[in-house]
């Protein structure tokens, strides 16, 4: 089992920017595809955006596009989700994942068959 870290969540303003980091000690996320969820109180949890397996390619929800940006950083071994533009809506704990197929499936269906999940980072936007 993969052991998956968030970092990077906190309190922000509407209009702020927050970047996420997803790391994993002793594993290479490069093997994998990596996807980032949110979960709100009360809500289902929602895909976010995932990066394909080497950063093949790159999807997001119809919610954050042209906001959030996920990239990888091969050398620190890291995943990150840069969230430009934050909207109150975007409240959440937010979740990295693997998807050991290597291709994102499924991850606009909440990731229900990603292998291995981190224990998530908080982001609360508000004033």
């Amino acid at each position: 089992q993969v052991q998956l870290v968030e970092s990077g969540g906190g309190l922000v303003q509407p209009g702020g920017s927050l970047r996420l980091s997803c790391g994993a000690p002793g594993f290479t996320l490069d093997y994998y595809a990596i996807g980032w969820f949110r979960q709100a109180p009360g809500k289902e949890r929602e895909g976010v955006s995932c990066v394909g397996r080497s950063d093949c390619s790159k999807y997001y929800a119809d919610s954050v596009k042209g906001r959030f940006t996920i990239s990888r950083h091969l050398a620190k071994n890291t995943v990150y989700l840069q969230m430009n533009s934050l909207k109150p809506e975007d409240t959440g704990n937010y979740y990295c994942a693997t998807d050991h197929n290597d291709v994102c499936g499924n991850w606009n269906r909440g990731g229900f068959d990603f292998g291995s999940w981190g224990q998530g980072t908080q982001v609360t936007v508000g004033s």
